[in-house]
């Protein structure tokens, strides 16, 4: 592996705040909220114990062509939403398709395709199931549609790491680029599973916040009062490419993305390690990567899902690498605005973490009421100027499986 320097040329999200990156952003500091009560028949037929989420502020089958549109599912839909901000942001650019690769993910892939197919079986028999369904609902959909759309033939890989995916994807990226099988990479991921299913999945095992009466405010990371997470849904991309691409091309450049980390709890299938020693691990991988201490990094997005358990967790892993210092490190969750895109949160959050690199500024966390004395971390609801100088930050996914990843990025 090379130490080429990867760099960030294009961003693009679609996002409970924000049809794009830069509407997602300003929104984010603007302390906005993405959630919202669903109007659909089937919350009441379901008799749903939670009636929110943070659905996409602009409905990606709105954007595209309807014949594209009707081919894909939404999560692949969000993709390319998403994919196409970000290509033209970094410039469209003059690439051999043989060294443009796609790392991409997903938490769980084309829900919505999978069940309507099983509805339609059910109710009309096997001649009315649409030929494309599979394709539609297969987990690399995104991934393999992104290749065919922009003609990225060095490879097209796909990462399903439930609520760490599209983190993990940025530091597959990071590896391949600097491994040399390609000069160009789209990074991210996507979801799209804001359905009576999952609603009700998620109810039982009580992960969900059930605020019905103030959807507004139910994502509370770090409060005392939180409850649980809130769906999500959208998609996050980012054109990453060696810094001797970008600028032989005259590629403005947001931010690099200088390590990565990838671990494994071997805990328990749903719950994080306690002891926060896996996420630990990825921190320090990614600093190692990076060539960096605990002492450089100036910000962190932290994973920070507004549970009950998941937040102290991921404070004791934090204070583990960074020690009592951990408390003076401007720390933001970003969920609290956009709920949680579950394979798409990584993306997103990377995305706002090169935003407040570029900036110098860590976004605010919203509905902080009263910190809970176990996530002592420096959250403010207000944005919180990081300064001049040289920054470093890290933007951290853990999910189901026991999955963790770090990503770092510098500002440049």
């Amino acid at each position: 592996m090379s130490n080429s320097r990867i760099v960030v040329t294009g961003i693009g999200a679609s996002s409970p705040i924000g049809g794009t990156a830069p509407e997602s952003w300003d929104a984010l500091l603007a302390g906005a909220s993405g959630t919202r009560t669903l109007e659909y028949d089937w919350v009441e037929q379901y008799n749903l114990p939670v009636t929110f989420a943070a659905q996409a502020a602009v409905r990606p089958d709105t954007v595209l062509e309807r014949p594209v549109a009707k081919r894909l599912d939404p999560s692949s839909q969000f993709a390319l939403v998403a994919a196409l901000e970000a290509w033209a942001d970094a410039g469209s650019p003059d690439v051999d398709p043989e060294r443009l690769g796609v790392d991409f993910a997903t938490g769980i892939g084309g829900l919505w395709t999978l069940l309507d197919a099983w509805d339609t079986l059910r109710e009309k028999g096997p001649r009315r199931v649409l030929p494309m369904t599979v394709p539609m609902l297969m987990p690399n959909a995104a991934a393999g549609n992104l290749s065919l759309h922009f003609g990225a033939r060095a490879y097209a890989r796909t990462v399903a790491s439930a609520c760490a995916s599209s983190t993990e994807s940025i530091v597959n990226a990071i590896e391949h680029l600097r491994d040399g099988l390609a000069d160009v990479v789209i990074a991210g991921g996507t979801e799209s599973v804001i359905h009576p299913v999952t609603l009700a999945s998620f109810s039982s095992m009580q992960a969900l916040s059930r605020r019905n009466d103030s959807p507004e405010t139910a994502s509370r990371p770090g409060a005392i009062d939180r409850d649980g997470f809130v769906m999500g849904e959208g998609a996050g991309v980012l054109i990453l490419e060696t810094e001797e691409h970008a600028k032989a091309r005259g590629a403005k450049i947001y931010a690099a993305v200088v390590g990565g980390g990838v671990t494994a709890d071997s805990y328990h299938i749903t719950a994080n390690d306690p002891e926060g020693t896996g996420a630990a691990r990825a921190v320090r991988a990614a600093l190692d990567m990076a060539g960096a201490s605990p002492e450089d990094v100036t910000h962190v997005n932290a994973h920070l899902t507004s549970t009950p358990v998941g937040d102290p967790n991921e404070y004791t892993a934090l204070h583990s690498v960074f020690g009592d210092r951990v408390r003076e490190i401007p720390v933001s969750g970003t969920k609290a605005s956009t709920g949680h895109l579950l394979g798409g949160t990584g993306a997103l959050e990377a995305i706002f973490t090169v935003l407040a690199l570029r900036d110098r500024v860590a976004p605010p966390t919203i509905n902080m009421t009263e910190p809970d004395p176990a996530v002592p971390f420096r959250l403010s609801v207000e944005p919180q100027d990081l300064g001049s100088g040289d920054q470093l930050a890290i933007s951290n996914s853990f999910g189901f499986g026991g999955h963790n990843a770090v990503a770092a990025f510098a500002s440049v």
